[in-house]
Parts: C-alpha cells; structure tokens; sequence
C-alpha cells in the first residue's frame, strides 16, 4: 500500500490546482469520474444504472475508468483524479493506517459476497472444504481480497492454509484460469467470466463458492475523499440514489432481464454466457437490497484481514463509513 501512498502524492502535485467540486458538463449535467477496480459482471446493479439511464435522470454525467486494481483506483481517488472510488474497503483502511492524509470514507455498499468460486478438474457434488488438503490451488495474489476470503474459509473450516495445502499465488490475477487449463493445480479460484469459461471449455467445474462459504462479506463499496463528499454532499446522493435504482431493478428482475440490459457493458461475452454468470450471483444473494454499509460487514471485514495478517491496526467504523446518502435515498416506486 505504500505505493499507493507515493504515487498519490505524485499526482495530487500535478492536480493541485483543480477543484474538489463536482464539475458541470453540458447541458447542465454534473460530471463525475468513478473509477472501478475491474469491470465485472459481478458489479452488474452498477451497469443497470448506467444502461438504464438512472445517472442521467438523476443529472449525472458519468465516465467510468477501469482502474485495473484497487491500488490504481485508490491512487486515482487519492490524487483528484478520479471523484469516486469503486473497490475493496480494506483499501481505505490500509491508506487510514498509513496516515497518510485525508480519509477515504465509504458511503455505499454493492455487494454483500465474495464473487470467486473454486473449480476443480472435475465435478464433485459431494464436495467439502478438507478435500483440499494435500492439493495444489492456484489462489491469487497473498494480501488480495480473493486469496484472504479463502484463507478466511480454510480456518473456517480447521484447516492450515499454509501447511495442508499448497497455494501458487504468483500467477497475474486474470492468467489463472489458462494456467489452471494447461494442466497446473488440482484446484483454482477463479472469478468469472473465467469460471463459465473453463465450464464451457470443459476444463474444470465449479464445485463451491467463496461467496457462500465466507458469509456476508462487504466485498466492494464507493468511496471518495472526505473533503470532496462534504462540498458535494448532493450529488453524492444523487449518485447514490441512482445506484440504488439499479440495485431495485436487479431485485425485481430475472437473470435473463438483468444480462438483456447490461449485455452493452459486456459485448465480447455471449448471452447465454452472460445470463449463467449472473444467474450464480443472482442465486448465491450476492447484491444488498440497499446500499447501507453496516457495523457489522466492516467488522467482519476487518477480521478477515486480521486472518490474513495484512491489518496493522483496526479501525472504527465510524472513521471511514457515512451510512448518510443510502439511508436517504427514495423508496422504490
């Protein structure tokens, strides 16, 4: 995290000179930069909202950046380069730790899973977490949110990560499932599409997923400077009430509804790919009914990352989240 620290500094000299307040685009629109840890499907509410025009209707400009990484998004929202973080909130509790400067204060929650599912060789409907044991399992990189879930499972489940099975975690995060499909591990964690992929490829077969097994885990949240939400308190409710039209739409609709509107978002996947992927995260209650993000997730949160051995200190939940703006959006009509 501490290139987070540096890089943010670099760029906050370049941009020191703009404004922390939202800026108007045309026609009297408000432009806002959200900058997303990856484009998923995993995050489709989001995707909703921006097909389905609920910005717009709220008068919000919206360009989506894809960071590629929680440390480039956290970078981006550090510098002013981006108004909006979307991503992982141990993010905002390492920069806290670090004391680096201004909060990053979460105020809205997506998603209330983990989004990774174990593939093995072959299908086992009898599956159970000890059948790990003395087996390989490509796992992500050590101090990511996909490789700690895991972790956070294994011990859940009276198991050692680091002496009853063997974890590669240094295969880039999007290479795994062509490793895992020229023949490396007995195991992987994939997200999807990948998981879909080797399905279809008859490469591997989901038998579990992390999020079901992890619980409730507050896997993603919008961020953004302290400063920059208390000089646009209104349209960071703007964007929030837009966010959460697309979470009632997602709530109100089948799978096939929800991959028909965000298919645009998702061109090089084929429908009836899409409709499966969203299908599994619609089925395992991967998206909240609202966009509270409460006591209780970022405690759990911070355990998993106590598990992991990546958290120095913890921190209240009071410092870093404002439960403001999703308490206050308007009912679904």
């Amino acid at each position: 995290m501490k290139k987070i620290v540096v890089l943010a500094l670099i760029f906050s000299l370049l941009v020191l000179s703009l404004c922390s307040c939202a800026k108007k685009g045309e026609e009297g629109m408000t432009s806002i930069t959200l900058n997303e840890v990856a484009h998923s499907i995993f995050y489709a509410p989001q995707y909703v909202a921006i097909e389905k025009g609920y910005f717009k209707e709220e008068g919000l400009d919206v360009k989506l950046v894809n960071g590629s990484g929680a440390d480039n998004v956290m970078t981006a929202v550090l510098s002013g380069e981006a108004d909006i973080g979307f991503m992982g909130s141990e993010a905002s509790i390492y920069v806290f730790n670090e004391g680096s400067g201004e909060k990053i204060i979460n105020f809205a929650q997506l998603t209330q899973r983990a989004g990774n599912f174990l593939v093995a060789r072959k299908a086992d409907e009898e599956f159970t977490w000890d059948k790990l044991k003395g087996k390989t399992v490509l796992a992500g990189r050590k101090g990511g949110m996909p490789q700690m879930v895991f972790e956070y499972i294994l011990k859940k489940n009276n198991m050692d990560p680091k002496k009853d099975l063997k974890m590669v975690q240094n295969i880039d995060f999007g290479l795994t499932a062509e490793a895992f499909a020229s023949g490396q591990g007995d195991y992987s964690v994939e997200f999807e599409p990948f998981a879909a992929s080797l399905e279809k490829e008859k490469k591997g077969v989901v038998v579990a997923s992390l999020g079901v097994d992890s619980g409730m885990v507050p896997y993603t949240a919008y961020s953004a400077k302290e400063s920059y939400i208390k000089k646009n308190a209104d349209t960071i409710q703007k964007f929030t009430n837009a966010l959460q039209k697309g979470m009632d739409f997602v709530k109100s609709h089948t799978p096939q509804e929800i991959a028909e509107v965000i298919q645009p978002q998702f061109k090089e996947t084929e429908r009836e790919t899409l409709t499966t992927i969203v299908e599994r995260y619609y089925d395992q209650g991967t998206w909240k009914d609202n966009l509270v993000f409460e006591k209780e997730s970022f405690e759990l949160l911070q355990d998993i990352l106590e598990s992991g051995g990546e958290l120095s200190k913890r921190v209240s939940y009071e410092e870093l989240v404002n439960t403001e703006f999703a308490s206050k959006v308007p009912k679904a009509k």
